[in-house]
């Protein structure tokens, strides 16, 4: 299993994560409870219920570079370009706009 802190402005607003099942994005509870809190997509409005998923939300998709960038990481850090969140965790720590993306290590039993 795979996990990710995703971020607005710096502020925890939900956790992303991949495992057998597929991918799952469900909103900090501290984060969602702010009277002013922004969704992190128009296309995943603010709930409590877990956004559940086969393959990676395109609005996470969207943030993966392309092009000369995309080969660029990919030869660098020996990426699979399938590999959709192994792409997200490693490129998009730094995205442009306000949501950020920040790998979690899980501890290894």
């Amino acid at each position: 299993m795979r996990k990710a802190a995703i971020k607005i402005e710096d502020q925890l607003a939900g956790w992303l994560t991949e495992d057998e099942q597929g991918y799952h994005f469900v909103y900090d509870q501290a984060y969602a409870a702010q009277p002013h809190a922004r969704p992190v997509s128009l296309t995943l409005p603010i709930r409590e219920a877990a956004y559940v998923s086969n393959m990676l939300f395109p609005f996470f998709d969207g943030l993966i570079p392309e092009g000369w960038l995309l080969d660029i990481a990919e030869k660098n850090w020996k990426l699979n370009p399938r590999d959709r969140m192994g792409l997200l965790l490693a490129c998009c720590k730094d995205c442009i706009g306000t949501v950020s993306v920040e790998a979690i290590k899980q501890d290894e039993p």
